[in-house]
């Protein structure tokens, strides 16, 4: 059976903790960011840490870890 492949967005976007938890950066503070709230923008720091249902979709999409 072939190795299966990791989709490039999700190794940009995503990273494991060593527990297995999925964390993902914040959204919306590429542009735009004139109309948001100082404490929206202060808000949206770090890394926040996924969903169950959705880490599972992003542990599908990157089958040996991110790491």
């Amino acid at each position: 059976m072939p190795k299966l492949k990791t989709k490039a967005s999700v190794k940009k976007r995503f990273k494991m903790t060593a527990t297995g938890k999925v964390l993902s950066g914040p959204q919306g503070k590429r542009h735009n960011l004139m109309a948001r709230t100082q404490k929206a923008k202060r808000s949206a720091r770090g890394f926040q840490v996924l969903e169950p249902e959705d880490a599972r979709t992003v542990r599908r999409w990157a089958p040996y870890g991110l790491g």
